[in-house]
C-alpha cells in the first residue's frame, strides 16, 4: 500500500474537521469575502494546525483569492497543500544515520506517548535491513516498560541490555554503551524515563544521561527522537517544548495516527521546535512506523 493511502486512513479525522468547509467554500466559486476567511481559519485551528500555521496560510488565501475562486476546490486544496509541505519541511539535522557505529538514539517523551513501541518497531526495521541493534531499558522506574522492551527485542531479533529496577539510568547506559562497542553493534536505541514532562528530575537526568553516552561514544546521542502521541492534540507543543530544552531533540515521532488523532499538530510542533518529523505511527503492527515525507502527509490531510 502506497505510503499516501496508509496515512490517509490515520488522518481521517483531521481531513473531515477540514474537507467540508473547504468544498463548501470553494463550491461558491467566488473571491474569498472576510466571513469565508473567518470558517476556513475556525476549520484549520479546528485540526490543530497552530496559529502562526493557520496566519500564514490565511494571508496565501487572501493574497490568491481570485484564483480559488476561478479554481473551485482543486485551486484551494493545491494552496493549502503547498502551505502545509512548506510549514512541514525542514532540513536533516546533525550526521548521516550510521556515520558513527554504534549510532546512538535517545528516545524520550511522555509515558504512554508510544516510546517502547517506537522503539520496537524502529530495531525491527534497521534489522531488516541487515543492523545489528541493541535495545537499551534506561526507564528503570517501570519494571513493565524494561518487560515490554524486551519482548520487542525479541521480536526485532535484537539484543537487550537492563539493570535492576530503581538502577540509576546513567549507570545502565553505560553498560548499555560499552556492551554495544565490545559487540560491534550498529546501533543502541534507548528507551528513557517518561514521567510528566512537568516534572524538572526528570529533565535534568535526560541531561545527564546526554553526558554520559557522549562520554563514552563521540558524538552520542548521535539522535535524540521526541515521541508525540497525536491524540493529545496542541498539548504535544507543552510536552515538546519541555523535552527540547533538556534532551536536544533533534527529530519527532508522530504517534497513533490511526483515524482518531487530529494529525494537524504535526504543522504546530515542527514549527515551534523547528525540528523535523522523522517517523509516523499509523497502527500497532511492527511496520506500522513509517518514515515521514511532507508531500505524503499534506496529501493525507487535505484528501488529495
Amino acid at each position: 500500500m502506497r505510503l499516501v493511502d496508509r496515512l490517509r486512513g490515520g488522518l481521517a479525522r483531521t481531513r473531515e474537521v477540514l474537507e467540508t468547509p473547504l468544498q463548501d467554500l470553494a463550491r461558491g466559486r467566488r473571491p474569498l469575502d472576510t466571513e469565508a476567511l473567518e470558517q476556513v481559519e475556525q476549520a484549520l485551528l479546528g485540526a490543530d494546525l497552530g496559529l502562526a500555521a493557520v496566519s500564514e496560510a490565511l494571508e496565501a488565501l487572501r493574497e490568491r483569492s481570485s484564483e480559488i475562486a476561478h479554481g473551485g476546490l482543486p485551486a484551494m486544496r493545491a494552496l493549502l497543500r503547498a502551505e502545509l509541505v512548506r510549514s512541514l519541511e525542514r532540513p536533516g539535522a546533525g550526521r548521516l544515520p550510521f556515520s558513527t557505529r554504534p549510532w546512538v538514539v535517545f528516545v524520550v517523551g511522555v509515558n504512554g506517548a508510544g516510546k517502547t513501541t517506537t522503539i520496537g518497531k524502529l530495531a525491527a526495521a534497521w534489522a531488516g535491513e541487515g543492523r545489528s541493534v541493541l535495545l537499551c531499558a534506561a526507564d528503570t522506574f517501570r519494571a513493565a516498560a524494561a518487560e515490554q522492551l524486551e519482548v520487542w527485542s525479541t521480536r526485532a531479533s535484537a539484543s537487550f541490555h537492563r539493570g535492576a529496577e530503581g538502577a540509576d539510568p546513567s549507570a545502565v547506559l553505560t553498560d548499555a554503551l560499552r556492551m554495544a562497542k565490545a559487540q560491534g553493534k550498529d546501533a543502541v536505541l534507548v528507551d528513557t524515563a517518561g514521567r510528566l514532562h512537568t516534572k524538572s528530575n526528570l529533565m535534568a537526568e535526560l541531561a545527564k544521561m546526554a553526558r554520559v553516552a557522549g562520554r563514552e561514544i563521540e558524538g552520542a546521542p548521535h539522535e535524540t527522537l521526541l515521541v508525540l502521541d497525536a491524540t493529545v492534540g496542541s498539548n504535544g507543543l507543552a510536552q515538546g517544548r519541555e523535552f527540547a530544552k533538556a534532551g536536544g531533540v533533534s527529530g519527532l515521532v508522530l504517534t497513533k495516527l490511526d483515524g482518531t488523532a487530529k494529525g494537524g499538530v504535526a504543522v504546530a510542533v515542527v514549527r515551534e521546535l523547528r525540528v523535523p518529523i522523522r517517523y509516523v505511527g499509523v497502527g500497532e503492527q511492527v511496520e506500522d512506523l513509517l518514515p515521514f515525507d511532507a508531500a505524503a502527509f499534506a496529501d493525507g490531510l487535505l484528501g488529495a
